[in-house]
Parts: C-alpha cells; sequence; structure tokens
C-alpha cells in the first residue's frame, strides 16, 4: 500500500512539474508585439490576462475615484460592483515582475505601458494614484531630478490629465498623455511619454482606396514632431481594419489602438508590408 501511494504521489508531482514547465515555456515563447495597444482592456473577457496572452504592450483601464479608490469603469457604476485598478491590474502585473525577475515577459525587456484614463478630477485622481503606486515603484519607470529610468511598467495618464502637477513634481512614478495636435514642446518626454488623438481628428480615411497625399503628409509631420520628443503616437478610435493599421504603421504610428486583439495580433505576426 505504500508504495501504491508513494508512486501516485510521484506521478502527481511528475505531471505538476511537466505542466508547470510547460506553461513557463509557452511564455517565454510569448511574441510580444511592441505596436499593440489594447483600448478598454476591462472590457476584454478577462481583462489583462488576454491582453499579456496575446503579447500586447500596451495596456488602457479607465478609473473613478469613489470612496478614495480607483474604480475600474468607463461610466460612473452606480450599481453593479467593480474592481479597482490595484486588483484589476497593478498587482498581477507586480507578481507578473517578481515571477520572471524584473519584467513583465520574460523574453521583452522594455516598459509595458499601463495607460490610467482619468474619467473625472484629474487632481483628486492623481492623489490618489500617487498614494497606490508608492506600493509598486519598485517595478515602475521614475523621473528623478530631470532624469527619466524605465522599469518593467511605465503609468501614463491620459483622459482629464494632471498636467500642472506633474510639471512641478521632481520625483514621480507617472507621466502624462500629450496632445497629438497640441504638443508640448522642449523637453516634454519628462513629462509626456505618449502623444493621442482621435483618429478623424488627423484622418478621414477609411482604409478603401488609397488615402490623400495630403492626409499622409499631415500624419507623418505629427509623428515626426511627437518622436523628436520622444512621445510614442497613438490615435484612438480608429477603424479595425488591416488597410488602416497598414498605413498608420508605414506613417510611424508606434501604437495600434484596438478592441480586436487576436485580430491585431495575427496582423503584426504576418507582418506589414514596408
Amino acid at each position: 500500500m505504500h508504495y501504491v501511494i508513494r508512486f501516485t504521489s510521484c506521478v502527481r508531482l511528475s505531471c505538476f512539474i511537466l505542466f508547470f514547465s510547460l506553461s513557463q515555456f509557452l511564455f517565454s515563447q510569448t511574441i510580444v508585439l511592441q505596436n499593440a495597444h489594447s483600448h478598454n482592456d476591462y472590457k476584454q473577457k478577462h481583462p489583462l490576462t488576454d491582453a499579456l496572452t496575446n503579447g500586447f504592450t500596451s495596456i488602457e483601464a479607465d478609473v473613478f475615484l469613489i470612496r478614495g479608490k480607483l474604480i475600474i469603469s468607463h461610466h460612473y457604476p452606480i450599481f453593479k460592483k467593480c474592481k479597482t485598478l490595484e486588483e484589476l491590474y497593478l498587482k498581477p502585473l507586480y507578481d507578473s515582475i517578481i515571477k520572471h525577475t524584473g519584467t513583465v515577459y520574460l523574453n521583452y525587456k522594455q516598459p509595458v505601458i499601463l495607460l490610467v484614463e482619468f474619467k473625472q478630477n484629474a487632481n483628486k485622481g492623481y492623489a490618489a494614484l500617487k498614494t497606490l503606486l508608492e506600493k509598486y515603484k519598485t517595478v515602475l519607470t521614475h523621473f528623478e531630478n530631470g532624469v527619466v529610468t524605465n522599469a518593467a511598467v511605465t503609468i501614463v495618464i491620459t483622459g482629464h490629465k494632471p498636467d500642472d502637477e506633474l510639471k512641478k513634481e521632481q520625483n514621480r512614478f507617472a507621466f502624462i498623455d500629450d496632445d497629438l495636435l497640441n504638443m508640448n514642446k522642449g523637453k516634454a518626454a519628462v513629462v509626456y511619454q505618449m502623444a493621442s488623438t482621435k483618429y478623424s481628428n488627423v484622418l478621414k480615411w477609411l482604409g478603401e482606396g488609397a488615402i490623400s497625399i495630403e492626409q499622409k503628409q499631415k500624419l507623418e509631420e505629427l509623428v515626426n514632431d511627437a518622436h523628436r520628443s520622444g512621445k510614442k503616437v497613438r490615435l484612438w478610435a480608429s477603424p479595425e481594419n488591416t488597410a488602416v493599421w497598414e498605413e498608420l504603421l508605414n506613417c510611424g504610428v508606434d501604437l495600434i489602438n484596438t478592441d480586436e486583439l487576436e485580430k491585431l495580433k495575427r496582423f503584426l505576426i504576418q507582418g506589414h508590408k514596408k
């Protein structure tokens, strides 16, 4: 009987080790997509998990400050119970970073962006966010005494933005999403790590036929200006089709905004035309 019990235990242990090793191998083989942004990621079937499984490097979450907590929701949650930014994103990201000894992905050393959109009062929201980020500061890109030091996750604030507050701070763990059509110049990258605008503010082309030379030149000029200031470019509410994605990448747009994670993954892995 003792031999049977030991044999069964060994089989179970071997199966567990095999499963753990296989899962680690598969995760280490994740194809990381530097141009992929998960728009309103919390609406996915498995928030954060789906984005990481598909190799996304930029993830967006909308928040409301409610009774001192940053609650994830697109609209003010009157009746339904919603999870917090910490529960859904910061803690799981931190756990992944510890597991992979310093990075979100085993095979990717650059920061993953967590785009936090304040849906209302930016200053109060930022005050709550600062307190929260102190708990996770060891894994966050930070600004200190004029220098930006990259880490596993870069926090970028969009929506209602506390620009004036961040500009005054000499030590912080958050940055701002600039307005692509009215960008801050100079050494703006120490505050603004990204520049965004609505797709239709720049392009009217929906992916059918050829894009006009004028629209393409306008986008390329905006992208070049942003890159000179050290900012990544994102156009939100862009059409979910590969022709548009192709043109955005060819014009130098850094992050493709999508709700269709697997579709964008397939497109990026297959490789867009040069």
